[in-house]
C-alpha cells in the first residue's frame, strides 16, 4: 500500500484531554475554551469524547504555532494537556481510478469495446470415446495392469471399488453383529405437592 506523506495542518491543534468532565460538564468547557479564545477569538472547537480528543481550528497559523509553544504540557484540571498540530494522511489516490485500458478487455463483456470485438463461444467439450470404452470395461473389484513394471519403473495397476449395493450389504452385515445399545430411561424426581395458603 502506497503512503503518502502526513500534511500537517498547521492552523489546527489536536487536545489530549484526560478528564471527562470538559466533554460532560458546560462551565468546564468554558474554561477550557477560555485558554484558546485569548490567542485567537475567531477559534472553534470539535470535541472527540469517545477519542478523549478536541480539535482546536484557528484562524490562522501563528496562533495555532503560539498556543502550542505556551499551553503544550500545562496544567488543566490537575492533568497535563497534550498539544499536538492535526495532520492528514492520504492513502494513494483520493478517487478509485478505471482500470487500464488493456485489463478493460478481461471482462466479459468489456464496459466499452474495441470496434471489431465479439463475444467467444465456449469451445466444445473434447469426448475421447477410447477413454470411454475402457472404463466402460472395467467391472467392480477387478485389477488392471495399465503399465509394466520394468528395472527402473514400477508397475501400475488400477484397482477398481466395489459396487455400491456390496457395500451397503457389508455394512448391513456389520451392524448386524453389533448389539444395539440400551436406552435407560432418566428416573423421574419425586414430587412433594406444596400447600397454598
Amino acid at each position: 500500500m502506497h503512503f503518502r506523506n502526513l500534511d500537517y495542518t498547521f492552523g489546527s491543534l489536536i487536545a489530549c484531554v484526560e478528564d471527562n468532565k470538559v466533554f460532560s460538564q458546560p462551565e468546564i468547557r468554558t474554561r477550557f475554551e477560555a485558554l484558546f479564545r485569548t490567542h485567537d477569538k475567531d477559534v472553534t472547537f470539535h470535541y472527540f469524547k469517545s477519542f478523549k480528543r478536541i480539535r482546536i481550528n484557528f484562524s490562522n497559523p501563528l496562533s495555532a504555532a503560539d498556543v502550542k509553544i505556551q499551553l503544550h504540557k500545562t496544567e488543566f484540571l490537575g492533568k497535563e494537556l497534550k498539544l499536538f498540530f492535526a495532520q492528514s494522511l492520504h492513502i494513494g489516490r483520493p478517487l478509485l481510478a478505471p482500470p487500464d485500458p488493456e485489463k478493460q478487455f478481461l471482462i466479459s463483456p468489456p464496459s466499452s469495446p474495441p470496434i471489431g470485438w465479439k463475444q467467444s463461444d465456449d469451445a466444445t467439450p473434447a469426448i475421447n470415446y477410447d477413454l470411454l470404452y475402457a472404463i466402460s470395461k472395467l467391472g467392480p473389484g477387478d485389477q488392471y495392469e495399465l503399465h509394466a513394471a520394468t528395472e527402473t519403473t514400477p508397475s501400475v495397476v488400477v484397482h477398481v471399488c466395489e459396487s455400491d449395493d456390496e457395500i451397503e450389504e457389508q455394512e448391513e452385515k456389520e451392524a448386524a453383529k453389533k448389539p444395539k445399545p440400551k436406552i435407560i430411561q432418566t428416573r423421574r424426581p419425586d414430587f412433594t405437592p406444596t400447600h397454598r395458603s
